[in-house]
């Protein structure tokens, strides 16, 4: 059975005012309940794809379309009804307390629903991500990886039908990078979301979509979209399989050659 197509760019394009090309001509389409992977080189357009697909920037060309509709048209109330987004530069203001600024999320909400179902979505986000024991304490006491959950709880609070992530696993070590995908792979809604380490994607992502020089390279199945050959094209560089030793599941690594040199050494000799 084929899932409903939630949110569709069509041939879209975005320029800056001086006329350099950032997203060309891209088409896309997403389908309810996938979560989605767009990766590429540093300047391929990640994250500009990604704001003009949450309808955070007007396309210069084109358009995109949630549920059908197009979202330029939509009110900017109800867009942030359907619409959360988590930006790798957000910075919450640490001397919010942690419920406090998770409450932020029902802004959009704040007209139809009562206090009642308010408390109940900010206590649903908080436990989603695992900080009801930290949901008095002032965010600048949160380890990096819980401010990161308290970031994704905000979003869920506005209870959406698509999440936009912009790398957030930006700056984490990698156990928290770990607990905060399978925290937005477990929320079973629709998720796009910009990731600049290959490894990482493979676990999280059903569709993958590869930009390089501001187009679309390649859009599909992850396993298709991340072959040898396929990275190797985009990124110059080889990403490697192996079975886990002990699982037996497949374990994902980047071969990154790293040549030294001996001048330093030679000249001081």
């Amino acid at each position: 059975m084929n899932q409903a197509i939630i949110l569709e760019a069509r041939n879209v394009s975005y320029y800056t005012p001086n006329g350099t090309v950032l997203i060309d001509n891209v088409d896309l389409r997403i389908s309810e309940g996938e979560s989605v992977a767009i990766a590429g080189p540093n300047g391929a357009g990640k994250s500009t794809l990604l704001r003009v697909l949450a309808g955070l920037l007007y396309p210069s060309r084109g358009d995109v379309r949630l549920f059908g509709c197009p979202l330029a048209e939509l009110p900017t109330h109800q867009r942030a009804q359907r619409i959360a987004f988590v930006d790798q530069r957000e910075q919450p203001d640490k001397r919010l307390v942690t419920e406090e600024y998770v409450a932020l999320g029902r802004i959009p909400h704040q007209r139809k629903a009562s206090k009642l179902g308010h408390d109940q979505a900010v206590n649903k986000a908080l436990e989603a991500v695992g900080l009801i024991a930290h949901r008095s304490e002032l965010l600048a006491t949160l380890s990096g990886g819980e401010l990161q959950r308290a970031v994704v709880a905000r979003a869920l609070c506005q209870e959406p039908s698509i999440l936009f992530l912009d790398e957030p696993t930006n700056h984490l070590d990698p156990k928290a990078k770990g607990s905060v995908l399978s925290l937005v792979a477990s929320l079973g809604i629709t998720t796009i979301c910009v990731l600049h380490d290959l490894t990482l994607i493979p676990s999280f992502a059903d569709q993958t979509v590869l930009l390089d020089d501001a187009k679309v390279f390649f859009k599909g199945p992850t396993k298709e979209a991340l072959s040898e050959a396929t990275v190797n094209s985009v990124f110059g560089i080889k990403l490697l399989r192996f079975p886990h030793p002990e699982s037996g599941h497949s374990v994902s690594a980047l071969d990154i050659p790293i040549k030294k040199s001996n001048s330093f050494i030679n000249r001081r000799t």
